[in-house]
């Protein structure tokens, strides 16, 4: 049986991989708009959590990142890790027309530190100050119209539903019986006779 959290985990890394640079690059560069500056970014890279450790846990959590994960629940702090990222700021003089560029380099002075980005542990959950959050996938209908048929257990008959899911407002919910009664459910609630829906 595959690991369940697997997905989870493979998501998340592709978001640190891919996702992360696509979002950078969709949003870059910057400008303001008088078209002045403009900010572009590059390569970002993530420091590793171990580094947060004291020192003589560090080389123990260099090679194990559950070290790193069991500190941050007995200290009641987030598993997280610094996010870096390589910056350049383009400057046009208006009175000149000069142009300076700031952080073009390959050095560390041109990285601007973003914010701590929090890390998936090897559990596939995430350490909240020190509190273990897990994210739930959410599945959710199309708005439309769903027909299903199913057998009745207890006679054998044919009892035909359909769903009614709108982009707004109320789901409406048809069924027959076994006995061929047609009923109706508003939002999920009490089921009704399908005359009083029409009548209304």
């Amino acid at each position: 049986m595959p690991d369940l959290v697997q997905v989870q985990i493979e998501s998340f890394e592709w978001f640190k991989q891919e996702g992360l640079r696509e979002l950078l690059e969709e949003i870059s560069p910057i400008s303001d708009h008088n078209k002045k500056m403009e900010l572009t970014f590059g390569e970002y890279r993530f420091e590793e959590p171990w580094r947060r450790l004291p020192e003589d846990l560090q080389e123990q959590g260099k090679n194990d990142p559950r070290i790193v994960e069991q500190f941050c629940r007995e200290r009641d702090i987030t598993y997280s890790s610094p996010l870096r990222i390589k910056a350049k700021l383009r400057v046009v003089n208006t009175e000149t027309g000069e142009i300076r560029e700031i952080g073009a380099g390959d050095d560390e002075d041109s990285e601007i530190f973003i914010g701590d980005f929090p890390m998936m542990t090897t559990d596939g959950t995430f350490i909240i100050n020190g509190a273990e959050r897990v994210v739930v996938s959410q599945l959710v209908r199309s708005p439309g119209v769903y027909f299903d048929r199913t057998t009745d257990p207890t006679t054998g008959k044919q009892v035909a539903t359909a769903k009614l899911i709108p982009n707004r407002g109320a789901w409406l919910e048809f069924e027959t019986s076994n006995r061929d009664v047609m009923s109706v459910k508003v939002d999920r609630k009490r089921k009704m006779p399908v005359t009083i829906l029409l009548r209304a």
